[in-house]
């Protein structure tokens, strides 16, 4: 960082200061008299993206671009681990953060694009197409060791849910496709070409069917499948369904192909690991999880890392870790007016923590699912 300490006529000058330091890094400002004008430095120096420090502010020029630039200066960085239909980020954005936003599905990081704070110099929007467990070595590729805040909505998107043509649900008949990323082994590709056994696997551990042989000995039969609609047709008469049940047996069958084909409680093992490296202390992360594996996972991560192991007499005391997060907030549950605006909103589940400190990074990330071996 270069310290630049102000004189009578630094305001008139700094223009020409920026372009003589910013190959320097970061720039601090302290003491500034008179009037300065921060339109000047915009867009030209890394410093405003949140090391300057002013013991004096002073207007100079349009009062209201010149708040948008502090703002920034002052502003948040956060990661938006599933940015999906942008939510979260929006909310961030309008708070003053800087938010970089993850998404695996391009059609997500293709409708971002089009937003103004990602076009903005230097952006406020900072797209990556990436799986959100690679958030730790793309952070470190864009030069940001840490963050303020992540956050995570996990699971499906509705804007993925509500396509047809991506084969998440069997509301409407489309492909039987399911990939978040659009490449890689579909859900038709696993479903026609694994054994009865393996099918029955995922069916049990990812969507705790308890009729998990005869469903997978049902679309063994049936194959090859092709569509949703076939699918769930095929689900419903292994189970029996009838119209008025209240609960399509189908959703158990489509949620577990569904985690099973994207790899989904793995990601959020090593997400949640490495949201553990890039938060700063006192950051802040957030997690919203939709069903009961979800959430497990979670719980049991942050009950781990928020907590002191007991003393054991066969672990020496300097081996054992400190707490990495502190609990800053119950679980919140939607209310009426959010539910009312999004029906699905009664399952989501979410709560907060703050880091107390950054942790390293390991790479041997414990795997907190696996498919069941049932006999």
């Amino acid at each position: 960082m270069i310290l630049l300490l102000s004189t009578s006529d630094t305001g008139s000058r700094l223009t020409s200061y920026v372009e003589l330091l910013r190959p320097f890094g970061h720039l601090a400002f302290v003491d500034a008299p008179g009037r300065w004008d921060l339109e000047a430095v915009a867009g030209r120096s890394l410093s405003l993206h949140g090391e300057m420090v002013f013991s004096t502010i002073v207007t100079g020029g349009d009062a209201t671009r010149q708040g948008r630039i502090l703002a920034r200066a002052a502003g948040d960085v956060v990661i938006d681990a599933t940015f999906g239909a942008g939510g979260y980020t929006r909310a961030l954005l309008e708070r003053g953060a800087i938010v970089h936003a993850f998404d695996r599905d391009p059609d997500a990081i293709a409708a971002g694009r089009s937003w103004s704070e990602a076009e903005e110099n230097p952006p406020r929007l900072v797209l990556h197409p990436h799986r959100f467990s690679e958030m730790v070595d793309v952070m470190a590729a864009a030069g940001i060791a840490h963050v303020d805040g992540v956050v995570m909505d996990i699971g499906v998107s509705s804007m993925q849910l509500d396509q047809a043509h991506r084969g998440f649900a069997f509301s409407s008949d489309g492909p039987l496709d399911m990939r978040m990323s659009q490449e890689g082994a579909s859900a038709a590709d696993f479903l026609n070409g694994a054994d009865e056994k393996a099918i029955a696997d995922v069916l049990y551990t990812y969507g705790e069917e308890r009729q998990s042989r005869r469903v997978a000995r049902a679309i063994v039969a049936a194959r090859p499948l092709e569509t949703t609609g076939e699918l769930a047709r095929v689900v419903r008469k292994a189970l029996g369904h009838k119209p008025h049940d209240k609960k399509d047996p189908a959703t158990r069958t489509f949620q577990a192909i569904r985690i099973h084909v994207n790899g989904e409680l793995d990601e959020l093992s090593q997400a949640l690991s490495a949201a553990e490296h890039v938060l700063r202390e006192g950051g802040r992360l957030v997690v919203v999880s939709f069903h009961s594996l979800e959430d497990r996972i979670v719980k049991r991560f942050l009950r781990e890392a928020s907590s002191t192991p007991s003393a054991s007499r066969h672990v020496p005391l300097a081996a054992q870790d400190d707490p990495v997060f502190s609990k800053v907030s119950k679980a919140i549950k939607p209310g009426e007016a959010e539910i009312e605006r999004n029906p699905r909103a009664p399952v989501l589940r979410s709560t907060a923590f703050s880091a107390i400190a950054p942790k390293a990074f390991s790479r041997n990330v414990r795997v907190t699912s696996s498919i069941s071996n049932r006999r």
